[in-house]
């Protein structure tokens, strides 16, 4: 059985196993609540607001957003699939900055254009997710594995990419001042430049 009830407002309540059907359509607020182990798998979530809530081990896999926010809400081993975060509504007050995926599964998601500074994105699987365009300054990256993501046009300023795996990021073509890295990860950071690396003990020099 479904305990939330379309267009209501909800403090401080917990939710556990909730399960919405395919494409069911849900709005509402929820304030300091909690989703332990819920599936809203390709569901709607129409015009809702997150504000301070916790997603744990849920499954959002191909959710809708349109015009849902998520102010200071953490997903935590959570499954994310092919979300298009451009759907949802985010704010230019700051709010947005707390969302934080900790070991979550994020992968062929979209997020372009977005504004997401000091958004926390660690310890996730996080393949072929496309980041054009967006503003990631101060984004937390560490121990994520980034395999087949695309950074085009983004705004990497002060970003931590250290312990993190598999990114390949043009720094012609992305803004990386100040951005932190790890070795031998930072080794990607060469291979779309237009220069031949030789092995110090090459003999060909």
């Amino acid at each position: 059985m479904n305990p939330i009830t379309d267009a209501q407002e909800y403090f401080d309540q917990t939710f556990d196993k909730v399960h919405l059907g395919p494409d069911e359509i849900i709005s509402g607020k929820f304030t300091d609540c909690v989703f332990s182990q819920c599936s809203y798998e390709t569901a709607i979530l129409n015009n809702c607001r997150f504000s301070n809530c916790l997603f744990l081990e849920c499954n959002l896999n191909l959710v809708k957003l349109p015009g849902s926010s998520f102010p200071a809400t953490r997903f935590e081993k959570s499954k994310l699939m092919g979300i298009d975060w451009t759907q949802a509504t985010w704010s230019t007050s700051g709010f947005y900055s707390l969302v934080c995926f900790l070991e979550c599964v994020i992968s062929h998601s979209t997020f372009i254009g977005l504004e997401l500074k000091r958004i926390q994105i660690t310890n996730c699987i996080a393949n072929e997710v496309d980041f054009r365009d967006a503003d990631l300054s101060n984004a937390d990256f560490t121990g994520t594995d980034l395999a087949g993501s695309i950074f085009g046009n983004t705004n990497l300023t002060e970003a931590d990419l250290s312990q993190a795996r598999n990114y390949m990021v043009d720094p012609s073509n992305n803004i990386l001042k100040q951005a932190k890295f790890s070795m031998p990860e930072a080794m990607a950071l060469l291979y779309s430049m237009d220069i031949v690396l030789k092995d110090q003990n090459d003999s060909s020099w």
